[in-house]
């Protein structure tokens, strides 16, 4: 079932978003020298286009540099790992207090629910 943008934010507002498990649509390859994350991100989504533009791109990705807590954060994201446990496991990699990675967490995921990088397990999209 494919969802419009209102739908999925829809969802997403009725869930708990700590107890949800969040798991990577996108593709990825990692920054060697700076042990970063780039998330490759496909330039268009209509076939027709993919048919006959994209072979004669360059490539057929806009690449994503992440910052350091960003990179952290799409490693930990497993599919096994709740919102909550990877808030503590940056909290302890970073120092900090667990609520404010929790805040940032909740924003930087439901941007990428949003722009449909990563789906939750619990919402069926």
């Amino acid at each position: 079932m494919n969802l419009n943008f209102f739908q999925r934010r829809a969802r997403l507002k009725n869930a708990n978003y700590l107890e949800l498990t969040p798991i990577c649509v996108a593709s990825s390859e990692t920054d060697r020298q700076n042990n970063k994350v780039i998330v490759l991100v496909p330039r268009f989504t209509n076939r027709f286009i993919c048919k006959h533009i994209v072979p004669k791109l360059k490539t057929p990705y806009i690449k994503v540099k992440l910052d350091e807590i960003g990179s952290a954060s799409w490693l930990l994201i497993n599919g096994k790992l709740k919102v909550a446990m990877i808030a503590n496991e940056l909290a302890e990699k970073f120092g900090g207090a667990t609520s404010d990675f929790e805040s940032r967490l909740t924003k930087f995921l439901t941007f990428l629910y949003e722009q449909r990088l990563i789906t939750f397990v619990e919402i069926s999209t």
